[in-house]
């Protein structure tokens, strides 16, 4: 649906992209993350052709978007971190606002915007100048605004920023609704909401993309897929002895008590070692209640691949 080519931006000296490129299927969640400063808005203002790229080649549905600009504008609704509203009109007046200019039709326009406003619970306050709302309100509205004209493609920049914990728990789960029938691109520096929401993440620091996967296949390759963590009855001592005398295991952290009358341990190894683990508890009569390996957290993920490199190592590589 989106395919972005070896797109660069640069301002004067400074190059704000780095030959990026990356694909969005049709029907796709895509979590887009970086930190501040990272390129992140810069490249989703290109797509949606706020802003023109320097080098390079967006398409989406295959339309190129500086050739064919008006027709892909039409196919994206764009909702940026500031939602650009006007404070004088009331909620309903811009929402009409914006549905004259993507040029719905006069007949439906009445029943889609009221649609659109169910949809995203700002109908109890139509009648209201967007000035008087509060940021969770003013976001709904920016969110309507970009879902007017039935886009197909959604660009959401910090959606739930500013909001407080319900209502970005009920954003949340109206883009996870509107995964359902739109091609969506996330971007959001809550990173639990990226994972519950995104199928699939891209990365970008200082411009280059370092990392584009799901994140459990980030996780076994930035993890190593050797560590492991396990569970034991009672307290962490007599599972650590036992540890130790496995001469592959590096470390072992205790993750504390995750069940009652349970310890968690995060043991950390070259190699595959569950079965000298299983035969070594089962020695040791002790039992071991379960034992997986360890999934890094998107936020463990995001801090490898956007580390600074240490003074005399290489940079971070692209994981992809």
């Amino acid at each position: 649906m989106i395919e972005v080519i070896d797109v660069s931006k640069r301002y004067g000296k400074h190059l704000a992209v780095d030959r990026v490129s990356f694909k969005v299927d049709k029907g796709e969640v895509l979590g887009f993350l970086g930190p501040n400063g990272a390129g992140k808005s810069t490249v989703m203002n290109i797509i949606a052709g706020y802003i023109p790229m320097t080098a390079g080649k967006v398409t989406v549905d295959g339309l190129d978007v500086v050739a064919d600009g008006h027709e892909v504008r039409r196919k994206i609704g764009y909702l940026p971190e500031v939602p650009p509203l006007y404070g004088d009109m009331t909620v309903a007046e811009y929402c009409t606002f914006v549905s004259r200019i993507k040029h719905v039709s006069s007949s439906k326009r009445k029943q889609h915007i009221g649609e659109i406003m169910e949809l995203v619970q700002i109908t109890d306050v139509r009648r209201r100048l967007i000035r008087n709302l509060s940021k969770g309100y003013r976001q709904r509205v920016g969110l309507a605004a970009a879902m007017i004209g039935h886009p197909e493609v959604l660009i959401l920049d910090e959606p739930t920023v500013g909001l407080d914990p319900k209502q970005i728990i009920e954003i949340r789960n109206l883009i996870k609704e509107l995964g359902k029938t739109h091609t969506v691109i996330l971007s959001s520096h809550i990173l639990p909401e990226v994972s519950a929401i995104c199928e699939r993440i891209v990365i970008i620091n200082h411009g280059r993309i370092v990392a584009s996967d799901t994140p459990e296949n980030l996780s076994a390759r930035l993890g190593g897929g050797k560590d492991l963590v396990i569970r034991v009855p009672g307290q962490a001592e007599p599972a650590l002895a036992i540890l130790d005398g496995i001469a592959e295991i590096k470390e072992v952290e205790v993750m504390g008590e995750r069940e009652p009358g349970t310890v968690d341990l995060l043991v950390k190894s070259e190699r595959d070692t569950r079965s000298d683990i299983f035969f070594a508890f089962s020695k040791a009569e002790l039992p071991l209640l379960t034992m997986k390996p360890y999934d890094l957290t998107l936020e463990e993920i995001f801090l490898q691949v956007t580390q600074e490199p240490q003074e005399g190592s290489s940079d971070v590589s692209s994981i992809s």
